[in-house]
């Protein structure tokens, strides 16, 4: 069974909610702290290059970021 986890993020100045596999929050937060950046920096940072689904960006940045490492 896949555990969706639901949070709340600040992003330009609003809340919005996400929800990722725990998975995938896992990594978003071990990139963040690579980068040195908050959790909510690195999904602004997404967010602003974004075309499509939040969820959707995040998951393909955290897939992009696998890859190369």
């Amino acid at each position: 069974m896949v555990n969706v986890v639901k949070r709340s993020v600040r992003i330009a100045k609003h809340n919005t909610s996400i929800s990722l596999e725990a998975e995938f929050w896992v990594e978003l937060k071990r990139i963040a702290r690579a980068e040195k950046l908050s959790l909510n920096q690195l999904v602004a940072k997404i967010d602003k290059t974004r075309s499509g689904n939040l969820s959707s960006a995040l998951r393909l940045y955290v897939l992009k970021e696998l890859k190369n490492n």
